[in-house]
């Protein structure tokens, strides 16, 4: 075991006490023969590692990173979510230190057994209402159970996060959650035995200038067929694994290939007036700016691509490509 290195403060305090006799030599020399004693409470046993944990959190940091831009965009306002901490506690325990009322969603996460809760405080919630409905994101209320239009909303919001929640846990299990219900009342959320362990992710979240928290609980057995992923390792080496493999390349191009993208080959254009055009009849005839022996353009998108002639195809009319413009794609080329 490496010696501790003190610091010149602690010396000073260390020559000061034995000058004044509070210290001795013979006591320092007995410290060292105690034994470190760590309590251990066998009726809630700890079934996640530190590296678990930590493993957990930088999960959670993805989800909310990705909740605060959905909030941020939807709301349009001030948002800020981030990781407070990340715990591991009993059920019982975790039930008695929530509000009642509280907003509370429990979620199925097939093909993982059991169910999991996301837990949101009423200010949060009510000042997120008040913003949908074109308010300043204000919570004037008394903590109550939801309106069914006000829960509406809420289920809105928890669908999304549901979604942010399914991508930041995709390099670890692909999972499909779906939202089961809301409740309001924490005693009527049972979704684990009291004394089972769970981890508890609590999400800072502040709304404009109303400030809570967000819960999400995982029991134990939801996690018990990945815990072996649950680590840092497996969790760097599965971002990184995402840029090393070409299928991944090759599947993205072949999925731009088979996309439709609008082309269209312009004959020529004109400029009118508004009231030579409200003027035009059935036989006019405009004078458009393109000679018969000109090249016509032919836009793909929005960018001019290719030079054509026009022409016949069996019976369809049909285009024959002259030239590929260069720079069609503009910034695009790079």
């Amino acid at each position: 075991m490496a010696d501790e290195v003190l610091s010149q403060s602690e010396i000073d305090q260390l020559l000061a006490a034995f000058a004044s006799g509070d210290a001795s030599v013979e006591e320092m020399k007995a410290e060292p023969e105690k034994k470190k004693v760590k309590n251990y409470d066998f009726k809630r046993p700890d079934k996640f590692s530190k590296d678990q944990i930590r493993t957990l959190e930088m999960l959670h940091d993805n989800f909310a990173r990705m909740l605060n831009t959905y909030l941020s965009t939807t709301l349009r306002c001030l948002v800020t979510v981030e990781v407070a901490s990340v715990e591991q506690t009993t059920y019982q325990e975790f039930v008695q230190s929530l509000a009642n009322p509280s907003v509370i969603g429990i979620m199925m996460v097939p093909p993982l057994k059991g169910n999991i809760i996301m837990e949101m405080n009423t200010g949060i919630a009510f000042a997120i209402i008040d913003r949908v409905f074109g308010g300043k994101g204000e919570n004037n209320l008394k903590p109550r159970m939801l309106t069914e239009i006000e829960e509406a909303v809420i289920r809105r919001i928890f669908d999304k996060a549901m979604g942010n929640l399914q991508e930041a846990w995709h390099n670890v299990v692909h999972f499909n959650p779906k939202l089961e219900g809301i409740e309001s009342n924490p005693q009527f959320a049972q979704i684990a035995p009291p004394n089972d362990m769970v981890v508890i992710i609590t999400v800072q979240t502040k709304v404009g200038g109303v400030e809570g928290f967000m819960n999400i609980c995982i029991p134990y057995l939801v996690l018990e067929s990945v815990m072996s992923k649950l680590t840092t390792t497996f969790w760097v080496a599965a971002n990184a694994s995402k840029d090393e493999h070409p299928e991944h390349a090759d599947m993205l191009k072949s999925r731009v290939k088979t996309t439709y993208v609008p082309m269209v080959v312009q004959l020529g254009s004109i400029d009118v007036t508004v009231r030579e055009y409200l003027t035009l009849n059935f036989g006019d005839v405009l004078q458009l700016d393109t000679r018969v022996d000109d090249e016509l353009q032919c836009v793909v998108g929005t960018n001019t691509k290719f030079l054509c002639r026009p022409g016949t195809s069996g019976k369809k009319a049909a285009v024959q490509i002259t030239k590929v413009v260069a720079g069609g794609d503009e910034e695009n080329d790079e």
